[in-house]
């Protein structure tokens, strides 16, 4: 017969205690134990392996301390300094987090907050794929969206400022006399990339330069995609002096492949990117990029979520904006004359 698990009342046998005594070392509200009788019990606890039931305390308590994080993508570089901050956060609070990969999958996504849902997790942060705000609002538990989305009016949010940020970018660029700016948009079902392109556009208008639709090529958030919009641009008749990425994956793969071209960089082009990845520091020449502060927008999200979670935050939704930073290296230059 398998050994069952000890209980809390065999560590109250074994401390020579009471059971609701044991309860309250465990708990550790703040009710007064004794020094000597707290040894004792802990003693007891690591003599029999005695592990607390989450489950029974969770049907008390109504809260089961698990927070669900829902990634799109967890092969981008992007998100785990995100998780990180998120789940250091958490921890300190007494939390567990779990960890759910869409994919940029509708149904795995779907499935993922159902699971939320059925074992009662305490709050969901996400960067939503494909769920709308009315699919997210089924799930009664606190929710904070990761980044800035204008299709989402009434849940709280965290992320960094893209659209300033990608004007900041193409202005460093303008600066160094770049007029002919191509720009690698990344596209998901979700309608990512849409503050880069307004921030795009804008720096057009400010700088009275037109608008032309060859030189913004849309692709995936992947690095062969980068590749391929970098193939794209460098076979127009008049190919950009400058490329800005809607984030250093794609801009590493317009890399690879400008060096696969002959393509010199920046000496023949400039590039600059979005993110600070770590591989941003590895290639050759290291890429000048648009810096934002992942793990901060991973802490002020487990804040939120438990302000949220313990009553404590504004009933108005909130809306966290972190801004960018340039990272200037040695992949963008004044273009050639």
């Amino acid at each position: 017969m398998a050994r069952s698990h000890p209980t809390i009342i065999d560590v109250a046998q074994k401390a020579g205690v009471s059971k609701s005594t044991v309860s309250r070392v465990l708990q550790g509200n703040g009710q007064p134990v004794h020094e000597e009788t707290q040894k004792a019990v802990q003693k007891a606890i690591q003599q029999l392996g005695y592990e607390h039931n989450a489950v029974a305390s969770s049907l008390r308590t109504e809260r089961t301390n698990m927070i669900m994080l829902i990634m799109p993508d967890i092969t981008n570089p992007f998100w785990p300094d995100v998780a990180r901050g998120l789940q250091d956060t958490i921890e300190k609070a007494g939390y567990s987090v779990v960890l759910a990969n869409s994919d940029w999958d509708a149904h795995r996504e779907k499935q993922f907050l159902a699971t939320a849902r059925r074992n009662r997790f305490d709050a969901i942060a996400i960067n939503p794929a494909a769920v709308t705000e009315k699919e997210l609002s089924l799930n009664r538990a606190p929710i904070v969206i990761l980044g800035l989305r204008e299709d989402f009016k009434n849940i709280d949010m965290v992320g960094s400022d893209s659209y300033h940020g990608t004007l900041q970018a193409l202005d460093y660029l303008y600066k160094l006399g770049h007029r002919r700016i191509g720009f690698i948009r990344g596209e998901h079902n979700s309608g990512r990339g849409q503050a880069r392109y307004n921030g795009y556009t804008e720096f057009l208008k400010r700088g009275s330069l037109p608008l032309r639709p060859e030189l913004i090529v849309e692709v995936p958030f992947e690095l062969e995609s980068g590749r391929k919009a970098f193939t794209t641009l460098m076979s127009l008749k008049k190919p950009p002096t400058a490329i800005f990425a809607s984030n250093d994956v794609l801009a590493i793969g317009a890399m690879q492949s400008a060096a696969e071209m002959g393509v010199v960089i920046p000496d023949d082009l400039s590039i600059i990117g979005m993110d600070n990845i770590y591989s941003s520091l590895m290639t050759t020449p290291a890429l000048t990029t648009m810096s934002k502060s992942k793990y901060e927008i991973g802490k002020q999200a487990a804040d939120l979520l438990l302000k949220r979670i313990n009553g404590t935050a504004p009933a108005k939704r909130a809306r966290i904006v972190i801004p960018c930073e340039l990272i200037e290296r040695r992949s963008t230059a004044p273009p050639r004359r």
